[in-house]
């Protein structure tokens, strides 16, 4: 299965528009206990996961993922809202939304404009879900990036929220023969501007293990996608938390290690699991749930 950037890019763009070195490294020290115990009372959801849900019904579709068991949304497009409007509508269901995602473009365009939107809806992130690097980009190209997260993340510091970058897997492909993207933008970027949003699936399936990830770069993964892998005769596919491979008890484990402080299940082909994307999100949570208990 190849990464879904490009599809996702486009529909975060199109939704929105309606509506460091060593001295880094020494810094992620600073940050390692930064996480909190995950709590089975703060399940999280990337609404990408039920977007089709989304667009037909969007405050049915959010009392729906509440019932399923979850009280942290992560927003991908606000499907003809205004920022009150959705602050509205989180209130009454007595949700939260810790973050969004703001495709990279949006971000260039005005970012001041997106910062207002997270400030009114109550958020504290805000999160790039891709960025646009050539197939062929260098150690240079992928450090121009890390100078651009920091300028935004400083502009999100100064309004009292904080930027973060999530990865897919092609972050972890080797480039110039010697280390990979996602090394440069940890490397590059100011541990106090910029967290990691850590996408399990997509680290695994890049070949990466989450604990050690936690372990070379301790305090800069705020965030975590969640969601498991199945690997039917070599064919990675994504399915609801708890019902394939990733193991997940060992990961969260190490939450506090990696400074986790939100997480949130993503089932990007949720639609087309059996029962639909709310029966995936409702295995998910129940899982979570047990597994966190």
């Amino acid at each position: 299965m190849s990464e879904s950037r490009t599809s996702r890019r486009s529909f975060l763009v199109e939704l929105a528009g309606v509506a460091l070195g060593g001295g880094a490294l020494a810094a992620c020290a600073k940050h390692a206990s930064g996480g909190v115990r995950p709590s089975p009372d703060r399940v999280g959801i990337q609404l990408y996961t039920v977007r089709d849900l989304m667009q037909q019904d969007f405050e049915g579709t959010l009392e729906r993922v509440a019932q399923a068991g979850y009280k942290e949304m992560e927003f991908a497009g606000y499907y003809n809202r205004t920022p009150e409007q959705v602050r509205a509508v989180l209130d009454r269901l007595k949700l939260v939304s810790p973050s969004a995602h703001i495709g990279a473009q949006l971000l260039k365009e005005n970012v001041q404009r997106e910062i207002a939107s997270a400030k009114t809806i109550g958020q504290s992130y805000i999160t790039i879900p891709s960025y646009g690097f050539p197939s062929n980009a260098g150690v240079d190209a992928w450090k121009a990036a890390a100078a651009e997260f920091n300028r935004w993340g400083a502009a999100c510091r100064d309004a009292g929220l904080k930027l973060a970058y999530h990865n897919h897997n092609r972050e972890f492909a080797p480039i110039d023969g010697a280390t990979s993207g996602f090394d440069v933008l940890v490397r590059e970027t100011d541990p106090a501007l910029v967290d990691f949003e850590l996408d399990l699936y997509w680290a695994t399936y890049a070949g990466q293990d989450p604990i050690a990830l936690f372990g070379r770069y301790p305090g800069r993964f705020a965030m975590w996608h969640v969601k498991d892998m199945r690997d039917p005769q070599g064919a990675k596919t994504m399915a609801p938390v708890g019902l394939g491979t990733i193991d997940f008890k060992s990961i969260f484990a190490h939450a506090s290690q990696s400074g986790m402080r939100h997480y949130f299940v993503e089932h990007d082909t949720a639609a087309q699991w059996p029962g639909g994307a709310i029966a995936s999100i409702t295995e998910s949570a129940r899982y979570l749930k047990q597994l966190l208990a």
